[in-house]
């Protein structure tokens, strides 16, 4: 296993992973629903949303097959898949200049996106200051949409 750790700028409370020569514009899949999960997806690309809009902490992980899940330490979890046809994947702040942004080579195909949110509910008053952390599993395995693993409370 392979992994990566970064301090993206969420701007926009949202990341992204896409492969390096897609064309999928993720802004339009933001809908209700998406922004409930945290979660956008267009062809090549994913949008990982957060909750602030500062520098995150993320974690990229490559696994060669599906990795155990232990629910416990995460508040929120969810799946979906991405086509990485070039072998490089950008990992990128909303708003990072495509050019400067992180790269990861990997085998060309579609993998499985494992995407875990930890300390959602971290945030001080004012919403710029916490322990929130993001980690994302890939995995290379045929396309199965995207699930619901654990739906975090909004109490």
């Amino acid at each position: 296993m392979a992994s990566y750790s970064y301090e993206l700028f969420a701007d926009y409370f949202q990341f992204y992973l896409q492969d390096e020569q897609a064309e999928g514009i993720v802004s339009d899949a933001w809908t209700e629903e998406a922004v409930e999960n945290l979660l956008a997806t267009a062809p090549g690309t994913i949008g990982v949303g957060t909750v602030r809009n500062m520098d995150v902490p993320v974690t990229i992980e490559v696994c060669d097959t599906e990795p155990i899940l232990d629910l416990a330490p995460w508040d929120h979890i969810m799946e979906c898949d991405i086509d990485i046809p070039s072998g490089r994947l950008v990992v990128a702040g909303c708003t990072e200049a495509f050019p400067d942004a992180a790269r990861i080579t990997l085998e060309p195909g579609c993998y499985r996106a494992r995407i875990l949110y930890g300390a959602l509910d971290s945030l001080s008053e004012d919403r710029l200051d916490g322990d929130d952390h993001y980690s994302v599993m890939l995995w290379k395995e045929a396309s199965a949409g995207t699930r619901i693993i654990k739906r975090r409370s909004n109490d």
